[in-house]
């Protein structure tokens, strides 16, 4: 079989030798030596035959003496030949010319404008997870991946039933078709698939002979262009198709892994099915096959890195809507137990529509009193939200808080307080931006109505400020508490990975857009985009946020301009206000993780939600430059996923949450404010954890520069139990710099 095999490769190269032959030689110099060898080639083929060898010396000699002696062998082709093979050249130039716009247009590869086939072998390589140098040298990433083989390094056999002991040797691909032959042996049919995917989950073992290697850092680009290049060379796990798996439990590390990317859709949970086996046993118990997998991944070791304090984020229902504790028994003894494993403290939501409900000005704050006692106690630090949104209708949300009863009263007659998009369909999940400086409610602006709420929470726990129990206060900026426009709501039918919509079209924004428009000289700019398509567009469907769409137009800078600065303005204003009402207290302010699309040129989705941020302009700079000027914090999302696992689940959205966090941290560290974070989606596999780790503390950081803090979302039922407790309190330890005994390295 191997030598068949080496035959085969054998002929594969002489095949390619005799293509790469015939590419096109402009000079006929070139051609020199060429045609000596293929006729020396030709006769060593026909040494049997002595006359035809003779033959052959004879022409050559008669080459040799027209070309005067001198050594060198010219080949004479016709002119006709010579056309065709220019002919030939233009077409397979044609060829390569369109295969890389289509890349470049579809698969979001970085390629120069004069690329050639190297340039397109190389991108596709890496986009199969190898590594390639600039000299072309390449080889896989990992360790196990050595060869274009399938050992079978061990087998036996056990009441009809057959245990394979794989190694896989091949950065591709394989499904592994499973089935039970008449003698009771296995038999392994083995089907290439196309493409890499995403990242395996965390029951992805080695074999015992070979362990990972780490997984080398790309060149995250901050400009949100794609290289092409993958954080990790790790493939898509083998489907044992015909084979009895136990079925795995909720906190399984490979189910808990996909349920944080197929959580936003609620669908394709039959991707948990793929458990990767690269060291696998397999038995015949009561006539089914089962599937023994022993988990090993390598990881790093923080022991000795810094100090980072983890806090945890309390139930949403913790207060109830009458302002009341519930359940404090049942929360003190989480708290203890919190309490037991050092985490730092816990956060929690102080709900506008909870402390000033029926009345403008009228504040009750009496369950948020019992509850910071009982924080108090137990000697743990509190994280404060000031939470101006309401909570009902997202992802994660499982209680309903809306906006104060005055406040809804007062958009009934007038809707445009609300953000409102362009069908006129109105969103009461925060208030717009647009009312910051209108005295709509009641007297006050907007931004009062947060500056007296604020002052209020100050006064009312002044002791908690003067005793240090309350570390930070995190201001609400907008939806969900984030900076950003409302522009992917649930409740408008939005469904990931869709763009969103623009959200500035109540009479308001209308107002600040036309002004703007007459300031540049250009009234008729005073409009929203026609052709940017619906909540659930994608970018290509639309005008707008095509490749060379509008986005990039004259119209189109304008209004993204425009856009974005009232988000970074209105930052501006709130955050002024509470540094004034909580001096001497670290505030910070929340930004959202939008990471689908961010492989695309325009970046759509963050466009929509304010972030002005395509692949040629850094949308991050000029708010990590406001939070600077306040002396702000910021808060991140999502450092716990995967741009591989966001690939496999989802790989029509071309997301890319590292490269996001990758700029966003960087952008705040660049101005040098603390830079905090928490999980975007539930997380209890190692896995998850070890991602944010990575990012909390990022290796061989020339400055040392680290997360200030990470809030885990969210306390619950679920995170206390068995193991998922285990792997949180073993998480605790290593963001605290401390050593864990059960290290996989």
């Amino acid at each position: 079989m191997e030598h068949e095999m080496e035959k085969l490769v054998g002929t594969s190269e002489e095949e390619d030798d005799e293509e790469m032959e015939m590419e096109v030689k402009e000079e006929d110099d070139e051609d020199e030596d060429e045609e000596g060898k293929k006729i020396r080639k030709s006769t060593a083929m026909i040494s049997g035959n002595q006359f035809e060898y003779q033959q052959q010396q004879q022409q050559q000699q008669q080459i040799q003496e027209q070309m005067g002696g001198s050594g060198g062998v010219r080949r004479f082709r016709p002119k006709e030949e010579k056309e065709r093979t220019k002919l030939r050249e233009r077409h397979r130039r044609a060829i390569t010319a369109r295969i890389l716009a289509g890349l470049r247009r579809h698969g979001n590869y970085n390629l120069r404008v004069r690329a050639d086939i190297n340039d397109v072998i190389s991108a596709l390589a890496r986009e199969a997870g190898w590594t390639v140098l600039p000299d072309g040298t390449t080889f896989p990433s990992r360790s196990q991946v050595l060869s274009l083989s399938l050992s079978l390094s061990m087998w036996r056999t056990r009441s009809f039933g057959v245990i394979f002991v794989f190694c896989y040797r091949t950065p591709e691909n394989f499904s592994a078709h499973v089935k039970k032959t008449q003698m009771g042996i296995l038999s392994v049919q083995l089907f290439q698939s196309a493409r890499p995917v995403a990242t395996p989950s965390s029951a992805a073992v080695t074999s015992s002979s070979s362990q990972m290697m780490p997984a080398q850092t790309p060149p995250v680009s901050l400009r949100g262009i794609s290289s092409g290049y993958r954080s990790s060379a790790e493939y898509r796990p083998c489907r044992m198709k015909g084979v009895f798996v136990p079925s795995s439990t909720p906190y399984d590390g490979s189910s808990a892994a996909r349920s944080r990317s197929t959580s936003m859709a609620g669908d394709r949970a039959e991707r948990t099915e793929n458990s990767p086996l690269i060291v696998s046993c397999m038995d015949t118990v009561d006539n089914k096959q089962v599937v023994d997998i022993s988990p090993k991944f390598q990881e790093r070791d923080f022991s000795g890195t810094p100090y980072v304090p983890v806090y945890v984020m309390l139930p949403l229902g913790v207060i109830n809507l009458k302002c009341e504790l519930v359940d404090p028994d049942g929360l003190l003894k989480q708290l203890r137990i919190l309490k037991s494993v050092n985490v730092d403290g816990v956060m929690v939501d102080c709900w506008w529509g909870i402390v000033e409900a029926h009345a403008p000005q009228e504040y009750n704050w009496n369950g948020y009193k019992r509850l910071f006692q009982i924080v108090r106690e137990l000697k743990l630090k509190l994280q404060v939200v000031m939470s101006f949104h309401e909570c009902g209708g997202n992802v994660g949300d499982d209680v309903c808080i809306p906006l104060p009863h005055w406040v809804a009263e007062i958009g009934r007659s007038n809707p445009h307080i609300f953000f409102t998009d362009g069908e006129g369909r109105r969103n009461p999940e925060c208030l717009s931006w647009g009312i910051d400086k209108e005295r709509v409610l009641r007297g006050r602006t907007a931004v009062e109505v947060y500056f007296d709420y604020m002052r209020s929470f100050r006064v009312e726990f002044d002791e908690f400020f003067e005793d240090g129990i309350i570390s930070e206060i995190e201001v609400g900026l907008g939806p969900c508490g984030e900076l950003r426009y409302p522009s992917y709501p649930v409740k408008h039918g939005w469904r990931y990975p869709g763009i969103g919509e623009f959200q500035c079209y109540d009479q308001y924004f209308l107002k600040s857009l036309r002004k703007a428009a007459e300031t540049r000289g250009h009234s008729f700019w005073a409009r929203g985009p026609d052709n940017a398509g619906v909540y659930n567009s994608q970018p290509h469907e639309t005008g707008f946020f095509c490749d060379g769409g509008d986005y990039d137009s004259y119209y189109g800078r304008f209004f993204l301009n425009w856009y974005s600065q009232v988000l970074v303005d209105h930052g501006d204003r709130v955050l002024s206000l509470a540094k004034l009402a909580f001096e001497g207290t670290c505030i910070a302010a929340k930004l959202s993780g939008i990471h689908w699309w961010y492989k695309t040129a325009s970046h759509a989705a963050e466009l929509t939600a304010g972030f002005y941020n395509p692949c040629n302009r850094d949308g991050y700079a000029s708010i990590a430059a406001m939070l600077k000027k306040h002396e702000a914090a910021l808060n991140f999302t999502c450092v716990e996923l995967r741009t591989l696992d966001q690939h496999e689940d989802f790989p029509e959205a071309l997301a890319d949450p590292e490269g996001l966090v990758w700029q966003v941290l960087n952008a705040a560290w660049d101005v040098c404010i603390p830079v905090a974070s928490e999980n975007a989606l539930p997380c209890h596999d190692r896995e998850g954890y070890n991602k944010i780790l990575e990012n909390a503390k990022p290796m061989n950081d020339p400055d040392g520069r680290h997360l200030s803090a990470f809030t885990y979302l969210r306390l619950s039922p679920l995170l206390m139990e068995g193991q998922n407790f285990v792997e949180f309190e073993r998480f605790v330890k290593r963001m605290h710099g401390e050593a864990v005994l059960d290290l996989q390295l």
